[in-house]
């Protein structure tokens, strides 16, 4: 009788879009292109949605690390079905230190983190001061989507702009935050780049980025392309 691990990875292969294969691999250089099969998220999602309903899940929970792409993001979309806090953040924690790519890191935010909101923020804090590449991005991508409406405060800018990395895709995030709080909390976040407190790469990045959003009005656009660093760190 096959362990759910392996009707799982079975059913993955069965999808496979050998083309979706290949456009996906190029967007992850990080990833062994042998590792990723070729299914479209909202397919995995789906898929993930009825896999979680199997009573030995857990199982396949448990079965770290995962050898494909698919199946860290199965794993991560029956993370977010879990319902009970304290389970999902169990599972959480768990998963974390086995994600390798950015997109596994960015697909999957729980509903549940939603309602316990001071807990999560103990472990963000924790996440971001980690060191991990993908813990702390994941731990600043949480405190975008959680923490910059009714429950921000500016202290929770300092948490970001007091993360220093060589990582590419932890500062990416980095910048993807700050071009989110510049649409969501411009007046508090407008000093952090008038003032420079990010590395001139990141501080650029951020830059580009909230002028690519349009919730940023054309003179806040204007003003922060004047904040741009013409000479940066990182020589791009």
């Amino acid at each position: 009788m096959k362990t759910v691990s392996e009707k799982i990875r079975e059913d993955l292969l069965e999808m496979q879009d050998l083309p979706f294969r290949d456009f996906q691999a190029k967007l992850m250089p990080n990833v062994e292109k042998k590792r990723v099969i070729g299914v479209r998220t909202p397919d995995i999602r789906k898929y993930a949605g009825k896999a979680a309903k199997d009573p030995d899940i857990g199982d396949f929970l448990n079965d770290l690390p995962h050898y494909y792409f698919e199946e860290n993001n199965v794993h991560a979309f029956v993370i977010e079905k879990i319902k009970d806090y304290e389970t999902c953040m169990k599972e959480v924690e768990n998963f974390l230190p086995y994600i390798d790519n950015w997109a596994t890191c960015d697909m999957f935010s729980p509903k549940v983190f939603g309602k316990h909101k001071k807990e999560l923020l103990e472990a963000v804090r924790r996440w971001i001061a980690s060191g991990k590449t993908y813990t702390v991005r994941y731990g600043i991508g949480m405190l975008m989507r959680f923490f910059l409406d009714e429950d921000f405060q500016p202290e929770y800018l300092d948490i970001v702009a007091g993360v220093r990395s060589e990582e590419y895709y932890v500062n990416m995030m980095i910048a993807w935050y700050f071009a989110t709080a510049l649409a969501k909390q411009y007046e508090a976040s407008v000093p952090y780049l008038e003032k420079q407190y990010l590395d001139n790469w990141t501080h650029n990045k951020a830059i580009q980025k909230a002028c690519e959003s349009r919730r940023i009005n054309k003179e806040q656009k204007e003003y922060l392309r004047s904040l741009k660093v013409k000479k940066n760190s990182k020589g791009e």
